[in-house]
């Protein structure tokens, strides 16, 4: 049963910071296309916050709201009891719409930033940082992303100074197959 309210992704810390920035020397994608980013994605890596901890099977699913913002709906488990948590929040563009710079909430007037500096052609992957760089998650489409994609957005990451050392490699394996296939 979902446990409505307990923040995943891009969650209360970043949040309640209310800062909506973007890390210093980091720049945003261009040519940004919200309609081709909606749907499904999968959190492959992600530094350590309180709001994630212990957190597995993690997904980010976006669309559309009425408002011509976009709906948020994180998802993800602890496997250890099979707890279930879920937020739903909001998110709108930081300037032009092509450019992947957003401002994300799940708490009323509370923003973070949701800054994709990183996005594949094909938008398959993405490469996404919060507003400094304590915040940084890898998602993908499907629940695994091929080894030479990591090592490059890992090395892309380094150069960017985030401390990819710290990632957590989230577990999409087969424990989460039931759980996928519920949700």
């Amino acid at each position: 049963m979902p446990h409505p309210g307990l923040p995943i992704i891009l969650g209360a810390v970043l949040l309640l910071a209310g800062c909506t920035g973007l890390p210093k020397g980091t720049e945003p994608v261009t040519d940004f296309e919200l309609d081709r980013y909606l749907g499904k994605w999968h959190e492959i890596a992600r530094l350590d916050h309180s709001f994630e901890r212990g957190m597995e099977c993690v997904t980010a699913d976006y669309s559309l709201r009425d408002d011509g913002g976009v709906r948020v709906l994180n998802r993800g488990v602890k496997l250890d009891d099979d707890e279930v948590e879920e937020a739903e929040g909001r998110a709108y563009f930081i300037g032009d719409e092509d450019v992947g710079r957003l401002k994300v909430s799940f708490f009323g007037p509370f923003y973070g930033g949701y800054n994709v500096i990183a996005l594949d052609d094909d938008y398959r992957w993405s490469l996404v940082a919060g507003p400094d760089r304590d915040y940084l998650w890898i998602l993908a489409r499907t629940p695994h992303l091929d080894e030479a994609v990591r090592r490059d957005l890992v090395a892309q990451a380094r150069g960017l100074d985030f401390p990819v050392d710290e990632l957590i490699w989230v577990d999409q394996g087969q424990a989460c197959d039931a759980w996928r296939q519920e949700g």
